[in-house]
């Protein structure tokens, strides 16, 4: 329980500072809008639904300073220009389950609820863009060109956006709401040009995604962060209470002007304003440029908005993924630190590894324990736990002598834990969803082993190829006068790798006292090679019942080779077979791929119906029998 305090308190206290407080304050408005003239200010506040404001009690402040302040609910008094463009699908994709019914009942909707004063146009796409309707006050031709809508292929929704946003114009307030159900599917946009565009010209963008999840939303977060909105995801069926709720924010918006101070020069300003309401007031700030008192022309009008709060800060969606890292980070760290940092004693098997392969000295092992403490405690606590599990440290050690690595079991199982951390994090944070973080761990998890097969596969090859050379070294050798032992050191300092390398393990394990044919045993049971097992048996049948052992390896060299010669005879005849499984096999995974990336409407429907999760279920399964008959029937066991 000791052990356990400190790492708590780490937590609650790197929760406390890094994650974003929850505490009730005020409720916020964000500034919109913000126009500037030699005289005056106005600005434009969107207040939150069902906020009743007392516009009487208005307050303003520019860079601290008070304002005389005069508000009234927008489309009343002294005018601000507003304008919206509505960026409509119109795709073959929208006839899915109604859903071109429901856009353009939504967009009725909202043009009978946007207010009267708000210029409105709209931009659909599909394999071209049309400025169907320039941004206008008549609702009647708004509600036409709805009505005569219709559908085409292909979706270039970059392309859209830019043409909507060219729409909205360069004055007063612009916003752009798009309505999709696809990714872009080509054009002369790229979304970094959409982003840019989005910025350069301050456009508040808006999307309403309908049927889409996971990694296809991060170009439309990426095109609504550009433009400070949101990406609102529906359905057909709410799909009108989505574009209701967005006009509601344009009819709540209220407009306030003031003077600016006497004197006032500066360019950019902090524009602060407060409503009062029964309960707790509306606030509202923004960081805005200011056109001077002299009447010199100011920055682009449109703020650079940050909603504030008397209570403190409000930090970015960013803030919080980060404080979840670093406290996990920090975690991870308080662990390591509690565990008990005596490094664990060399085993022989070690000491045979270290002085046969040479891959550290004890004069390196004790400068590294010094300068690395806290990654030797993550050593110790993970050769505690692979003690406890003897089973899987044996595994471990045998996957790591057949694949060559330097790494110890131990090392091992802290580079697996950590590609699988690292893996999840990064498929989380590239992705933006839970379930492709979660995939991403369970690759994480499969890689290390596949690489360390890799390894061992490419070895052993070397190995079975270099192996008649070898035997016919040795045989020279004893042919020469020369005995066994001295044989194999002839082949540790002329020898291949990574035969050179075994047999070197073979010589110092035969010096500490094991007989040299179950020295030479272990080689071939790390190789897993049965013709080396074949040529052990034979050297330990001779050393009991005598002969003349050159001979015999000459013989067993030439008998390697003939079934080498066999075996590559074998395989260029079964190459077409081969060849033709693979293309058979990997076919439909690699078109589904191109089709998912080339034109995702096509097949998104296998993933939208339970039917279509069926038939990939049944394809998979279909799939695994042929590639397993086809295996079968071009494996020739020689």
């Amino acid at each position: 329980m000791a052990a356990r305090r400190p790492l708590v308190v780490l937590a609650g206290f790197l929760a406390a500072f890094l994650l974003p407080a929850t505490a009730a304050v005020a409720e916020d408005g964000t500034i919109a809008h913000v126009e500037s003239t030699g005289e005056g200010l106005r600005v434009l506040v969107n207040v939150p639904q069902g906020a009743e404001v007392d516009l009487s009690g208005v307050e303003a402040t520019l860079d601290g300073e008070d304002l005389t302040a005069t508000a009234v609910a927008a489309g009343t008094g002294t005018e601000v220009k507003r304008t919206t463009v509505l960026a409509i699908d119109t795709s073959q994709s929208m006839a899915k389950a109604g859903r071109f019914a429901a856009a353009k009942a939504a967009a009725t909707t909202y043009l009978a609820t946007v207010p009267a004063d708000v210029e409105v146009g709209i931009v659909t796409f599909d394999n071209d863009v049309q400025v169907a309707l320039a941004p206008t006050t008549d609702r009647a031709a708004a509600r036409t060109v709805v009505d005569g809508l219709g559908l085409a292929r292909d979706t270039l929704l970059y392309d859209g956006v830019m043409a909507a946003v060219d729409a909205a114009g360069t004055e007063g307030q612009r916003t752009v709401l798009v309505l999709s159900d696809g990714a872009d599917t080509g054009g002369s946009a790229s979304l970094s040009d959409v982003a840019d565009k989005i910025t350069s010209t301050n456009t508040l963008v808006d999307v309403v995604s309908l049927g889409q999840s996971g990694s296809s939303l991060a170009p439309l977060r990426t095109m609504t962060e550009a433009g400070k909105g949101r990406v609102i995801e529906s359905s057909g069926t709410a799909l009108a209470e989505a574009f209701r709720a967005e006009a509601d924010v344009l009819a709540s918006q209220v407009l306030v002007t003031a003077p600016l101070p006497s004197g006032f020069d500066a360019s950019q300003a902090t524009v602060e304003v407060v409503l009062p309401t029964a309960d707790e007031p509306v606030i509202a700030r923004a960081l805005a440029p200011i056109q001077s008192a002299s009447g010199d022309t100011g920055l682009p009008s449109s703020p650079k908005v940050e909603i504030a709060s008397p209570g403190g800060w409000n930090p970015p969606e960013w803030v919080f993924y980060a404080g979840i890292g670093v406290l996990a980070v920090g975690l991870i760290g308080a662990a390591m630190l509690l565990v008990p940092g005596r490094p664990a004693p060399m085993s022989i098997a070690e000491r045979v590894e270290a002085y046969s392969t040479q891959v550290t000295r004890p004069s390196e092992r004790e400068d590294k324990s010094a300068s690395e403490p806290m990654l030797d405690q993550a050593k110790a606590a993970a050769a505690g736990l692979l003690e406890r599990n003897q089973g899987l440290n044996e595994r471990l050690s045998q996957r790591l002598s057949a694949a060559g690595s330097g790494f110890k079991p131990s090392e091992w199982l802290l580079v697996h834990v950590a590609t699988v951390f690292v893996a999840g994090l990064a498929g989380f944070l590239i992705s933006g969803s839970l379930i492709a973080g979660v995939v991403a761990m369970v690759l994480g998890a499969f890689l290390p082993p596949i690489y360390l097969r890799f390894r061992a596969s490419r070895r052993r090859r070397a190995f079975d190829d270099a192996l008649p050379d070898v035997l016919q070294l040795i045989s020279g050798a004893l042919s020469a006068g020369l005995s066994l032992a001295q044989a194999v050191d002839t082949v540790v300092r002329e020898g291949p790798e990574p035969i050179a390398s075994e047999f070197k393990r073979v010589l110092v394990e035969a010096r500490i006292g094991v007989p040299i044919e179950d020295a030479f045993e272990g080689v071939a049971a790390r190789f897993e090679s049965k013709d080396f097992a074949w040529s052990v048996m034979a050297i330990r049948i001779q050393r009991q019942v005598g002969g003349n052992l050159a001979e015999l390896l000459t013989t067993v060299a030439a008998t390697m080779r003939e079934r080498a010669y066999l075996r590559r005879q074998v395989r260029t005849l079964s190459a077409e077979g081969r060849f033709s499984a693979i293309i058979l096999c990997g076919m439909p995974p690699t078109f589904a791929l191109f089709m998912f990336f080339g034109n995702r409407e096509f097949i998104q429907p296998l993933f939208d119906d339970a039917r279509g999760w069926v038939l990939i279920g049944v394809a998979s399964a279909m799939m695994s029998v042929g590639s397993f008959a086809m295996s079968r029937l071009v494996k020739v066991e020689v």
